[in-house]
């Protein structure tokens, strides 16, 4: 049996390891994790510490600008661990000029006007030349219009003049469909400080007078502004002169984005074997109660997920996409969806045979791996593993269970993950587990990665999440509650992970359980 003794490394006494022959090893020198013994380094990236680059978006208003610039830096931020900020130009002119100007303000022959904006422009470059002087900022977005060479050249100048040394690529987003226009308009823009509390109409009036003004004086990235990605209605790329790890992490990344709605729904396995015996990961099958909730799953499929309302208002068909992970329980809680063909056309016009909710296992998402810990109650831990289960109750993002996962990794083997649900266009139905679920809901809400590990997503609920420009809307549906699984009489499970009390606990408007309760926040990684 492997035994390890080990000791403060400021000490200059050696850390020795007998290992299974009884071989003796010395190590007076152990490599040591700043982050802690069995934990995941937080920064794992291609690049160094030093590399600082300026994201500026250049586009027409309601081409996706901020959406894409938000996207971004959310994707660095959330899964590198890369700081990023954005810098909103027309946050700046609102609080310079004040809000809801009319649209003559942007007209180019305005003189007055332009002498305004240049000065919240320059306001919002200074604010970004501050941010990046900081130590460990790496990227700024600087999001606006930017729509003449003029103005790009301006920005260009004062990056060249600023103290320290940056890259920096243009991002240009070109939108041309009407449709899509009228969309984005109506669903962000007017929703904006610019025109809150305004008639719809005379609002929609003008914002178009607006664009007209910014459409008059445009002029389209070239190869002499310098490196640029072009991005025309989300369909077709142009790449030019771009170079670095960052920059071209952000063409890989933007690539997969599109302005169109979307919606996810996220939901843990119906309850298993193991849930109920309080037990952690495991492979095992449902029990009763988490085989009447995969039913009743498939009902809300069924008339929910895979129905819309069009024009008319009438209830019509939609595409749908089904994910689990490659575990029994996920599998067995999506086999009672029906799935069915019927013609599907794509929009860019091509047509195919689609099969509705299609299941497609990934092993991405799988729970994350207790290791050695793995089929063991947290009372079980707790009793073998002591220091181990202190450790994770103490750092529970980037602890790493023995032989087995942390939060980190699972959070880095989601990246793929992610960027495909930013890419499809269709509905899709995540059935999964709440380690899993935990990490895409706060990257989707816009929360510190740091507090992934301790969101709620309780048995039994469906989470709608329909991200936007400026945040993410989220709904939740209670398919079946706490007392019908307690119908049989029995126990609530061993709790799950017991969790440090903040003093806010409350208990959701729509749900009758607080978010620690141990029934419906059963036993999970």
């Amino acid at each position: 049996m492997t035994t390890r003794t080990s000791v403060d490394p400021s000490s200059s006494s050696p850390t020795t390891r007998f290992d299974s022959l009884n071989v003796k090893i010395s190590n007076p020198k152990p490599q040591v994790l700043p982050e802690g013994e069995n934990a995941t380094p937080l920064e794992v990236t291609g690049s160094t510490a030093t590399d600082k680059l300026v994201i500026i978006m250049v586009g027409l208003p309601a081409t996706g600008k901020t959406h894409i610039a938000k996207r971004i830096c959310r994707f660095l931020s959330f899964f590198h661990d890369i700081p990023a900020q954005i810098f909103n130009v027309g946050d700046y002119r609102r609080k310079l000029c004040g809000a809801q100007l009319p649209a003559d303000f942007f007209d180019p022959k305005n003189a007055n006007a332009k002498q305004q904006r240049s000065l919240a422009c320059d306001a919002a470059l200074q604010a970004m030349m501050e941010y990046l002087h900081q130590d460990g900022a790496r990227v700024a977005a600087f999001d606006a219009t930017n729509s003449t060479k003029e103005r790009r050249q301006h920005i260009v100048r004062s990056l060249k003049d600023s103290r320290g040394v940056c890259k920096f690529m243009f991002v240009e987003s070109i939108c041309d469909s009407q449709e899509l226009l009228e969309e984005n308009i109506r669903k962000v823009k007017l929703n904006t400080p610019d025109y809150r509390d305004m008639d719809p109409d005379e609002a929609m009036k003008d914002f178009k007078k607006r664009r007209e003004n910014y459409l008059s004086a445009y002029e389209s990235v070239d190869s002499t502004d310098g490196p640029h990605v072009k991005i025309i209605n989300s369909r077709q790329f142009i790449v030019d002169n771009i170079r670095g790890y960052l920059s071209l992490k952000v063409v890989h990344f933007v690539m997969n984005l599109h302005l169109l709605p979307r919606t996810f729904y996220f939901t843990r396995h119906g309850q298993s074997e193991y849930n109920v015996l309080g037990k952690i990961g495991g492979d095992s099958g449902l029990s009763p109660a988490g085989t009447k909730y995969a039913k009743r799953l498939a009902q809300f499929a069924k008339e929910h997920i895979a129905k819309t309302t069009d024009s008319d208002g009438n209830k019509v068909e939609r595409p749908c996409r089904l994910w689990t992970s490659t575990l029994r329980r996920t599998k067995e809680t999506a086999g009672f969806i029906e799935h069915y063909s019927f013609e599907h056309t794509w929009d860019n016009g091509d047509t195919i045979d689609w099969v509705q909710f299609r299941s497609k296992p990934r092993r991405n998402l799988d729970e994350l791996y207790a290791g050695v810990c793995d089929g063991m109650t947290y009372k079980d831990i707790e009793q073998v593993y002591p220091d181990e289960f202190n450790r994770r109750q103490n750092d529970k993002l980037c602890y790493r269970y023995p032989r087995g996962e942390s939060y980190m990794d699972v959070t880095l083997r989601l990246e793929p993950v992610a960027q495909e649900m930013e890419r499809i266009r269709e509905p899709v139905l995540i059935v999964a587990h709440q380690g899993i679920l935990r990490i895409l809901y706060a990257y989707f809400m816009g929360m510190d990665r740091r507090e992934a590990p301790y969101v709620s997503i309780p048995l039994n609920n469906v989470i709608e999440l329909q991200p936007h420009a400026y945040g993410c809307h989220e709904k939740r549906y209670c398919l079946m509650k706490k007392e019908e699984m307690m119908d049989d009489g029995q126990d609530e499970p061993v709790t799950s992970m017991p969790m440090r009390s903040t003093g806010k606990e409350t208990v959701a408007e729509t749900e009758s359980y607080l978010p620690n309760d141990p029934v419906m926040n059963a036993p999970s990684c």
